[in-house]
């Protein structure tokens, strides 16, 4: 029997809600078809089974949250199929032998080629949108070392073989190694949502080498599903920045909720604090006696404090009166962005430029252009016009097409344009990456823009999609509004949001008319983008939507 353990289908995700199985016990699946759809803190992905068979057992239920590693179904493989998979399991034993774990984080080059081997003796172990991405970048899967579970190779296994060469490959071991130590990671992911991705682009960048715009596109520079900000980061209660231990203990620490790195030790590997298992369960049955007792007082009242504000003691809402209130999960996309703001507003110091276009030529050359475009299938918007202006933008004014990377203390340069647009999905905020702005028409980003978001709204969009972007739009104005303070999609430096595009009186040669008038809100990472550049580069986008002619240029 092959047992399916729910592998990291986010790269770097802990955990995934079961949205919907797509087969029962007794039925028969073929290799890479399609068992259950889940649902990570990025997305909606599907689930594609490893080997065809016949389905024996699932092992979790629909709106069920399933740890990352946990078995989800176990299938009886054909007979084809049972060869692979001890091809794999000797894989992932040779892996393990070499003292990196199932994925190999640490693993050797003999482990490595051994894996790649049998990957190519037997099956590939790989998801469909790996698979994609292999393709467009032209690796044989066949010659990739998966670091998945069970050996399944991942988007960074792949992007590592497209983009590893000479001396490069040893710094981005090397930061990969640091980050995450060993494949498990476990509460390093779940916390701070760190991939290898992030990891290769610091190794490429943090160490003077120039990466390609489209490798650095795909890596995580900012959007979103996993993480990307917290890369080299740790919880607000780690006492280290790195700890040795096997991949055991760093699934107990896992399934405990311990954060490794703040668990006390006095034992070290080659200088490295070491921690074993029972250091994790003595720092979690301590959390665990600190928390019952915390709940003990606030059953008793003893610690709600007066509020000086209002002068009376909070109540607590689980105190109200039946019906009152009602409760929902914490969970998903809306965790993931409540992370990630909270991260970058109290991370990136924040300051907010306002100003105003008069955009009556806009709105009558996009009246113009709507029928054109309609014949040809395509819904013209405002947005195209902007994302244009926005990249005319940024190549007079590059500061605000940049991250700042901490660990290595310098402003990462992106010499690329792969634009955020911010999208509310009934799941939450989603932000989907139109790539190459600067080399693509009105009508082609139009159709794009509107593909993407769609694809957010009904979750099909990939998580890809959602990762690599340098810079963030936001419409709130399509909602209704004027200005807004937009919090910046970390660990990018910039993001500009639109207000209502909407008839406003304006001061004409001393007289006041009516002209449709286009709101903006900038806000910066004042860490690294000065208030001046922040106006200079509102006047350039102005300019280039008062004057949509001037487009035609770009």
């Amino acid at each position: 029997m092959f047992e399916f353990a729910l592998p990291d289908v986010g790269e770097g995700v802990a955990e995934g809600e079961l949205v919907a199985w797509h087969v029962a016990p007794g039925d028969a699946v073929a290799e890479d078809q399609v068992l259950a759809e889940v649902e990570t803190d990025k997305a909606v992905v599907d689930l594609p089974s490893p080997v065809a068979g016949t389905v024996e057992a699932l092992h979790a239920e629909a709106g069920e949250v399933v740890p990352v590693g946990d078995v989800v179904v176990t299938i009886d493989p054909d007979d084809a199929a049972d060869a692979n998979v001890d091809t794999e399991d000797a894989t992932t034993e040779a892996a393990e032998a070499e003292g990196g774990g199932a994925a190999g984080g640490e693993c050797g080059s003999e482990a490595g080629d051994d894996a790649a081997t049998a990957t190519a003796a037997g099956r590939i172990f790989a998801p469909p949108s790996v698979r994609r991405l292999a393709r467009e970048r032209d690796v044989d899967l066949s010659r990739v070392a998966g670091s998945g579970p069970g050996g399944r190779i991942t988007a960074a296994d792949v992007q590592e073989a497209a983009g590893a060469s000479g001396a490069a490959d040893a710094d981005v071991a090397d930061a990969i190694t640091e980050v995450a130590p060993e494949a498990d990671v476990g509460e390093e992911r779940s916390e701070s949502g760190v991939g290898t991705e992030v990891a290769v682009e610091r190794a490429a960048e943090g160490d003077g080498t120039e990466a390609s715009p489209r490798t650095s596109a795909v890596r995580r520079v900012g959007s979103e599903g996993a993480d990307p900000a917290n890369a080299g980061r740790r919880t607000a209660t780690a006492d280290r920045e790195r700890t040795a231990a096997v991949p055991a203990t760093r699934r107990l620490a896992d399934e405990l909720g311990v954060d490794i790195d703040a668990v006390p030790t006095d034992e070290t590997r080659d200088g490295t604090p070491f921690v074993d298992p029972a250091a994790v369960e003595a720092y979690a049955e301590a959390q665990q006696a600190a928390q019952a007792a915390d709940a003990a007082a606030v059953a008793a009242g003893e610690t709600r404090e007066a509020d000086p504000a209002r002068g009376s003691t909070a109540r607590s809402d689980r105190n109200a009166p039946a019906g009152r209130v009602s409760r929902e999960p914490y969970r998903g996309v809306r965790r993931s962005t409540g992370e990630r703001m909270a991260e970058s507003a109290y991370t990136a110091p924040h300051a907010t430029h306002h100003d105003r276009a008069v955009v009556t030529s806009l709105v009558e050359a996009r009246q113009a252009m709507k029928s054109r475009a309609e014949a040809r299938g395509v819904d013209l918007t405002y947005l195209p016009f902007v994302l244009k202006a926005v990249v005319a933008g940024l190549q007079e004014y590059p500061v605000l097409n940049t991250s700042l990377d901490e660990d290595a203390e310098e402003v990462v340069y992106k010499h690329y344009y792969d634009l955020g647009v911010a999208t509310a999905t009934d799941a939450g905020l989603m932000v989907p990456v139109v790539r190459d702005v600067e080399d693509r028409t009105l009508l082609d980003l139009a159709s794009e823009v509107k593909d993407m978001t769609e694809k957010a709204r009904d979750r099909s969009i990939d998580l890809s999609e959602m990762q690599g972007g340098t810079f963030t739009v936001t419409n709130f104005g399509a909602i209704g509004g004027e200005y807004a303070t937009p919090i910046i999609n970390y660990p990018e430096t910039a993001i500009l949001g639109l207000g209502a595009i909407e008839e406003r009186p304006v001061v004409v040669d001393g007289e006041v008319e009516a002209r449709h008038t286009l709101p903006l809100s900038l806000s910066i990472d004042h860490r690294v983008v000065d208030g001046a550049d922040a106006a200079r580069f509102t006047n350039t986008v102005i300019e280039y939507l008062e004057n949509p002619s001037l487009l035609l240029l770009e």
